[in-house]
């Protein structure tokens, strides 16, 4: 067995991992531009054919709860390789599926195996040094981030040049190539616990009771999710009428916007190693609420928009960033269960923001969404404010904070 190495992290590796992180998230993603295609080829409606991606909704939160808290129990290298061949052949089910049936399994399947990007995270967590921890997760973050905004983009692309077939086959190639990569390339780690499943599995509600940096981060993170999903649930709406009547193919470029944040991601992670996460957690959210501002303004005027959407992404990305670096330093021995934890808390407020952009947009329009998403981020910087108000308190009274762990953040922060 190979103990963990005190060298600094090769960039090769990091690279590696994030370009996996990148692959493997983009398996949920490469079905939804292509429903309709694929509900006229197996004979059935638009509304059975949307049930696809409720299929690898309903995979991936399963793989949140049960599979990611595995990181802990288990030898990490064989866990991923694993998983990426269970996911290999569940694509290529998808690309030979005969009935739509089929296709529902094998993309529930994708989706609960998909969650090795967040096996990955934390796993990139442990194999980094304290001083660049936070450098490792944000690049490793930025490939994820890459995967789940260019998967749409190549899925269309591949599905107009050879069919949709071809884009579940490809990444069925792609899963078994990352395999051999990733079986080369991880370091094998001893696992950090030995305890009955169900105990892992209990003791993610211990860590969500006793740490309130968790709590806090789990707060903002759930405000991120929220604003970020609103914003772009409601930003076809806005685009596809007038005074902009734009196609989807125009629509599409403006996710190049998210490429600003997914480099955000790791400027956000050497802030972080330099002790000022506190500081961008703050600023991020200021620059939300910025973004809404001008996106507001957007209704009528392109420039505000575009400008609004980076300010936004960046500002989401950056706080991300600084919340998942904070909670791994709360227990190295539990950081996937920790990202269970955060993760989880996201894609639930996830699905409740994409519904309230819709209802809001049908409501009052463009203006209330930018009411509601702004409201997001106003309360985050509240929350922040607090925040403040609490260290400044316990600091003046020479108070000790909540937990060691917390003493460690407050030390870095």
């Amino acid at each position: 067995m190979v103990p963990p190495s005190s060298s600094r992290l090769s960039r090769r590796l990091v690279l590696m991992m994030a370009f996996a992180c990148g692959a493997t998230v983009a398996n949920l993603y490469y079905a939804q531009p292509l429903l309709d295609t694929i509900g006229r080829s197996l004979g059935v409606g638009e509304a059975v054919a949307g049930l696809i991606v409720t299929s690898a909704v309903v995979g991936y939160a399963c793989g949140l709860i049960l599979v990611v808290p595995l990181g802990d129990l288990l030898e990490r290298r064989a866990l991923i390789t694993r998983l990426l061949l269970v996911c290999a052949v569940a694509l290529g089910l998808a690309a030979a599926a005969p009935s739509i049936a089929v296709l529902f399994l094998a993309v529930g399947v994708i989706g609960l195996t998909s969650v090795v990007a967040q096996v990955l995270v934390p796993f990139a967590g442990d194999l980094a040094q304290e001083d660049e921890r936070g450098q490792v997760v944000g690049t490793v973050m930025s490939g994820l981030l890459l995967g789940i905004l260019l998967a749409r983009t190549v899925s269309g692309v591949v599905a107009d040049l050879a069919g949709w077939r071809t884009v579940f086959a490809g990444a069925a190639v792609l899963m078994l190539l990352l395999t051999l990569a990733l079986h080369r390339a991880l370091p094998v780690l001893a696992p950090k616990v030995s305890t009955p499943y169900g105990s892992l599995l209990r003791s993610i509600g211990t860590l969500i009771r006793t740490e309130p940096v968790l709590r806090l981060r789990m707060a903002y993170g759930a405000f991120g999710m929220a604003t970020f999903t609103v914003l772009w649930t409601a930003l076809t709406f806005l685009l596809s009428r007038p005074p902009y009547d734009y196609s989807d193919a125009v629509i599409g470029l403006f996710g190049i916007a998210g490429l600003v944040g997914a480099g955000t991601a790791l400027g956000g992670g050497r802030l972080y190693d330099r002790g000022w996460g506190n500081r961008v957690t703050g600023a991020a959210w200021l620059l939300v609420a910025v973004g809404w501002l001008l996106c507001d303004l957007g209704a009528t005027s392109v420039v505000a928009l575009i400008v609004g959407l980076v300010a936004i992404d960046a500002g989401v990305q950056l706080q991300h960033i600084t919340n998942q670096s904070t909670i791994y330093e709360l227990a190295p021995e539990a950081r996937s269960r920790l990202t269970t934890a955060y993760m989880t808390s996201n894609f639930l407020v996830a699905a409740v923001g994409s519904t309230a952009a819709s209802v809001t947009w049908a409501a009052g329009g463009w203006d209330a969404v930018s009411l509601l998403g702004g409201g997001f981020a106003v309360a985050a910087l509240v929350l922040w404010l607090a925040e403040q108000r609490v260290r400044g308190r316990r600091t003046a009274r020479g108070g000790k904070p909540v937990t060691a762990a917390a003493q460690r953040i407050t030390d870095a922060t």
